[in-house]
């Protein structure tokens, strides 16, 4: 099989073009999904695939599908891509490193008039980040069947404005129906956001699985009062509530060492002013552990510890369980032809477990998927400092191509 290379320069070049989407003074980004800077990024990307002969398809929770024509187009797709979409003050690499190296991956069989026996499909999900609509993945999920298309259009944002109502103010409420085709296979690029790879010199991370996560809302409701009048003994304070379950959430992930996880990371108070007890707290946990029955224990002491707390702080609780994903292991023919890649081509490799969730998790479900790590500096990530090299970048493009060729050879 001919071993092609990329164009590293013009990859990293899409890079730095792409970050003026959304582009901070920090030098991160900022492009929160169906936001008008994801409306803008998202054109973009359909006139580079246009531009290359692909056919766009859109489905109904704005999942973008680029497919370029194989030589057998009954087969089912050969996929590869992630997410447009960042954080609220997000880096230049997250979720956007594996669309630019799906796209890059398809400018390189262009130069070399490569024609696939199946088709290709690069692929943009809608809201992998979940800043904004929870579930995160909630697209890729409703590709997967894990989420209704009515779940995802009513999801809302904190202001009240719904999933599916932003689709349609962007323009990106396609008619495709979620789902509605066969991936042949899936195979996803993406930043490791931990340290290991950067940590050891390593230049790919040959991804295995991933942890499992719950996610929840809660909302703790008491009694607004005055700052000066209200005796101690007398409060139903949600504030002390939520501090004290905030010590508690990090406390059961120490209880799982070495790998469980925990953070709160949404505050909101209400009324938020200074000389007022506050009537309600609205906060957010996610849980992590790569182990399903550790996972499941974490999630009891979490009730228990709300039940406790809420009785001694007389509050109430409302408390949703937003999202429960559990261990994934992915296709071990997909792992393999990555891991075979990243030896023929002389990267140096290992394999590893993913921290973060991504869209190939849900995407596994329905097809056989693999994921690409490349080093990020640090392993900072979900920050405006995110950093990438364009060595390592290239690096990943070029196992991600010959992992994609390496599938459809041996069809």
């Amino acid at each position: 099989m001919q071993q092609y290379r990329v164009n590293g320069e013009r990859l990293w070049g899409t890079i730095i073009e792409t970050a003026q989407f959304g582009g901070t003074p920090a030098g991160g980004v900022s492009r929160i999904t169906l936001s008008d800077k994801d409306r803008q990024v998202r054109d973009w990307f359909v006139s580079q695939c246009t531009a290359l002969g692909c056919t766009i398809t859109i489905d109904e929770v704005g999942n973008i599908f680029a497919r370029r024509a194989g030589k057998d187009n009954s087969r089912p797709p050969i996929a590869f891509g992630s997410h447009l979409d960042t954080q609220p003050a997000g880096g230049k690499f997250d979720g956007i490193a594996g669309v630019l190296a799906g796209l890059e991956l398809l400018r390189t069989l262009e130069d070399n008039h490569f024609v696939t026996n199946a088709p290709l499909e690069l692929i943009d999900w809608t809201n992998e980040e979940g800043s904004r609509f929870a579930p995160t993945m909630i697209a890729s999920g409703a590709f997967a069947g894990i989420f209704t298309t009515e779940f995802a259009h009513a999801s809302k944002d904190r202001q009240g404005l719904t999933f599916g109502e932003e689709l349609e103010r962007i323009g990106y409420l396609g008619k495709a129906k979620a789902g509605d085709h066969t991936l042949g296979a899936y195979f996803e690029l993406h930043i490791e956001q931990g340290p290991i790879l950067d940590a050891e010199h390593t230049t790919i991370g040959v991804v295995t699985g991933a942890q499992g996560q719950m996610w929840y809302d809660v909302t703790i409701t008491g009694m607004q009062g005055h700052a000066g009048t209200t005796p101690m003994p007398l409060r139903r304070n949600p504030m002390l509530a939520c501090a004290r379950i905030i010590d508690g959430v990090n406390q059961i992930a120490l209880n799982h060492p070495p790998s469980g996880l925990s953070t709160v990371g949404l505050v909101q108070v209400s009324p938020n002013s200074r000389n007022v007890i506050p009537g309600s707290v609205y906060f957010t946990i996610d849980m992590r552990h790569p182990d399903g029955v550790q996972l499941k224990a974490m999630h009891r002491e979490l009730v228990t510890l709300l039940d406790h707390v809420t009785e001694e702080t007389n509050t109430e609780v409302d408390f949703q369980h937003v999202l429960d994903m559990p261990p994934r292991q992915f296709d071990a023919r997909c792992v393999e032809i990555v891991r075979e890649a990243a030896t023929g081509l002389g990267y140096s490799h290992r394999d590893i477990v993913s921290g973060p969730g991504h869209d190939a998790l849900n995407v596994s479900w329905v097809a056989p998927a693999a994921m690409i790590f490349i080093p990020c500096e640090k392993g900072i990530s979900h920050n405006e400092a995110e950093s990438a090299t364009p060595e390592d970048f290239e690096a990943g493009a070029n196992v991600l191509l010959q992992s994609v060729l390496a599938y459809d050879a041996h069809l």
